[in-house]
């Protein structure tokens, strides 16, 4: 509510309002808020009062007469079109959840920097700790890169990478049964390393991130669904949207995001009008570490949101202390 984007929209004058969107909840409940208060202005109430008596009691508390009653609002004004009323004749997607397990080496570091975070959150009055947020979202990142690839952090790490070689395994196999795959990270610097893994084996593939241009976009995957090549590399962010590649039947997200729905629209590049085939997801997942707590969390959220509507909400960036602390 607090974007240009809201502030702008709400001041354009018109007598009838409408909002078309595919992840109503994505972050937090009271983006529902902004969206009713672009249409029906005082609905849900003024913002304090719908994050006092809704979002912090429905979030926070679990309090399931509080959704049932904001379900009850906003119900009759919301037209919900799912994928599988539409497309009746869309093949089936098949999701499996792939863990792999660290080597000595890789333990080690990971559980270090766990301990370090950890010791920094203990030792931090509630003020330091809202003076520091940011610097502990980086922290978090870092042992997210670590479960990726330690080398992502560490320059001189000559260890192994459990996902690097669980995702190798995955792409020959698949490439040799004539399968194609969409594989995505929201690491650049993940792409990066798989690049160099896939020309050392002899494997053709594409690449699109945030900086390739629009044109380069779409001639890429106009030729990926004609042709062979075996493999598209794609940041999360970047292939969340407007990309149709119904030429793969095979997605593989490397690691977790805090929103589930940006993992499915990514998912929805190829289970999509125009697949003809079963749509294969594995999700990497590194046992024992916070990837497996950022999974958990996803189905809580996912379980709320669609007693709401239809969004998956889940942002970092919103946790209290004791949240982070369970997540470590």
């Amino acid at each position: 509510h607090s974007t240009a984007a809201a502030k702008a929209v709400k001041v354009i004058r018109s007598s009838r309002r409408f909002a078309l969107t595919g992840t109503p909840i994505e972050n937090r409940l009271s983006e529902l808020w902004s969206i009713f208060d672009y249409l029906m202005p005082s609905f849900l109430y003024g913002h304090d009062t719908f994050v006092r008596d809704f979002e912090t009691t429905i979030v926070k508390q679990e309090d399931p007469a509080a959704a049932a009653r904001l379900k009850r609002m906003v119900s009759p004004f919301i037209l919900r079109r799912r994928k599988s009323d539409v497309l009746t004749d869309l093949p089936e997607k098949i999701e499996e959840v792939r863990y792999v397990s660290f080597d000595k080496k890789q333990r080690q570091i990971y559980d270090s920097q766990v301990l370090r975070i950890r010791q920094l959150l203990e030792n931090q009055s509630k003020e330091d700790f809202d003076r520091s947020r940011i610097q502990i979202l980086s922290e978090l990142t870092r042992i997210r890169q670590i479960c990726c690839d330690p080398s992502l952090i560490f320059e001189d790490y000559t260890g192994g990478s459990a996902k690097r070689e669980a995702i190798l395994d995955l792409i020959q196999s698949a490439a040799e049964a004539g399968h194609k795959c969409l594989v995505f990270s929201q690491f650049t610097s993940v792409l990066a390393l798989l690049e160099a893994d896939l020309r050392e084996i002899g494997l053709s593939y594409n690449l699109i991130t945030g900086q390739t241009p629009k044109l380069k976009r779409m001639e890429l995957v106009r030729s990926f669904n004609e042709d062979e090549t075996p493999v598209f590399l794609i940041s999360l962010k970047a292939g969340g949207t407007g990309l149709n590649l119904t030429g793969a039947d095979i997605v593989i997200h490397y690691d977790p995001w805090w929103n589930l729905a940006v993992q499915n629209q990514a998912t929805d590049r190829a289970h999509r009008i125009g697949q003809e085939k079963i749509v294969t997801v594995y999700k990497l997942i590194s046992r024992g570490t916070i990837e497996e707590k950022i999974m958990a969390i996803q189905e809580s959220k996912k379980a709320l949101a669609e007693e709401i509507l239809s969004g998956e909400t889940a942002s970092i960036t919103t946790m209290s202390r004791e949240e982070l602390m369970e997540l470590l």
